[in-house]
């Protein structure tokens, strides 16, 4: 009768061992079928540069002055180095590490306030396009694969809408009345960023920073 007792309770013990194992398989498996999911999934990812921490406090001043007149959304100020395309996160991080090895720091110099003709580009700092500042936009584009279906313009947008004509003229010079000496603005660029930047979501609550590199001062 013991020995009946005992091994049912022993049965019962490799029971729930081997039932415990079961379940531990399935959600390891589980698990890593989620993680290769998102290894593999792909996302539309730019690459920005930007300005120092001083020279962003001065935009983002400007770019609210203009928000409050012509509305649109908020966005931290950066120069596009890499528009958007399309890769896992993982490749685009690596891609960015690999881009910013032996990356020197280099100077914007912004030229005029200018504006484009869509939601992306409505008003923006055009930049000069220096020696240093093309080179960094090709060797960047060349490490990301990245194809240009334009040729690259070196620009820090202040104000992303879709606005008349009229409309961005005003904007236009409400911007050089807000900041009076941003067309003489110049400052250094010793970080590059990735983002994950979808254009269709023109709110653009789903752009985030990704990683962030420093590029070398001397």
């Amino acid at each position: 009768m013991f020995r009946r007792l005992w091994l049912i309770r022993f049965l019962g013990f490799v029971g729930i061992i081997g039932f415990s194992c079961f379940l531990w398989t399935v959600v390891m498996e589980s698990h890593n079928a989620v993680s290769e999911q998102i290894q593999t999934k792909k996302g539309v990812y730019s690459v920005w540069a930007l300005p120092p921490e001083d020279v962003t406090q001065r935009l983002k001043k400007l770019m609210t002055g203009l928000r409050s007149e012509f509305g649109g959304p908020e966005f931290e100020p950066h120069i596009t180095v890499v528009g958007t395309i399309e890769l896992t996160e993982s490749d685009a991080r690596n891609k960015l590490e690999t881009a910013c090895e032996g990356l020197k720091a280099y100077t914007g110099f912004v030229d005029r306030v200018a504006t484009g003709t869509f939601f992306y580009q409505c008003v923006y700092l055009l930049l000069q396009p220096t020696p240093e500042v093309m080179e960094v936009g090709a060797h960047c584009s060349d490490h990301f694969g990245y194809k240009r279906s334009t040729p690259y313009m070196p620009h820090l947008s202040i104000l992303y809408g879709d606005l008349t004509d009229d409309e961005k003229k005003k904007a236009q010079e409400k911007a050089q009345l807000l900041d009076e000496s941003i067309n003489s603005l110049s400052f250094r660029i010793t970080r590059l960023a990735l983002y994950k930047t979808d254009t269709e979501d023109k709110s653009l609550k789903s752009w985030e920073k990704i990683a962030e590199c420093n590029l070398n001062s001397n």
